[in-house]
């Protein structure tokens, strides 16, 4: 029974993508503001969906390796959400956010120019990975902030609330997994993969308050 719950956890990077995906089919028009997270969306479940068919198939293709699409999922993400957080309508902060992703895209490029291997078929970059959980909190921090300073806004209201504080658990979470998974795995393998669990239980919870979201954003005016 555990081996089996553990399974389905193994696959939620796919299937609980497909629990706010779900409410796309019902509730169409959405805020255009959220446009850059249903691009994730789509593109997240299409990496994670390879990932785990490979990860399947390496039974009996042990070289094929699944790696760098770990790397590609990172930028996705990061890219999808910075430019979800510079489009948001708050006065504060905003050439500051603009400059924030300007150098952690010179960062990428001098890291893999320099000091690691995108394509790696041996891990993925705990670097790249740790790196975009830091600056993507650092951007959930500037946003509660200038939530704050506006005394005419119930913070709980807007559907940005719920994509910024699911995104806040998973990446305050998973900075520590992915800065120290890959020397975990050399000291003990079992353990790592059971870190790992961790990072998959937070994706859970990441799907779900992006779900709650869109599930709750038919009110707001302005849809795409």
């Amino acid at each position: 029974m555990v081996d089996y719950l553990l399974k389905i956890l193994d696959w939620s990077e796919v299937w609980a993508l497909l629990i706010p995906m779900m409410i796309l089919l019902f509730r169409r028009q959405q805020p255009a503001t959220l446009r850059p997270i249903i691009i994730y969306l789509w593109l997240a479940f299409i990496i994670n969906l390879v990932i785990d068919i490979i990860m399947v198939l390496r039974t009996y293709y042990p070289e094929w390796t699944n790696n760098p699409l770990y790397n590609i999922h990172s930028v996705v993400r990061f890219v999808c959400f910075s430019f979800y957080f510079i489009q948001l309508p708050q006065s504060s902060f905003t050439k500051f956010k603009k400059v924030l992703a300007a150098v952690s895209v010179v960062f990428i490029f001098i890291n893999f120019s320099f000091f690691e291997n995108f394509f790696n078929y041996d891990s993925f970059s705990g670097n790249l990975l740790a790196t975009e959980a830091y600056i993507l909190l650092v951007y959930c921090m500037l946003y509660y902030l200038s939530e704050l300073k506006d005394d005419s806004k119930n913070l709980f209201n807007g559907h940005d609330f719920w994509i910024v504080t699911g995104l806040s658990v998973y990446v305050v979470i998973n900075f520590f997994v992915f800065l120290f998974y890959l020397p975990m795995i050399d000291v003990d393998l079992d353990l790592a993969m059971n870190i790992w669990n961790v990072h998959n239980i937070a994706f859970i919870i990441f799907c779900l308050f992006i779900t709650k979201a869109l599930y709750g954003s038919d009110r707001y005016k302005y849809s795409i």
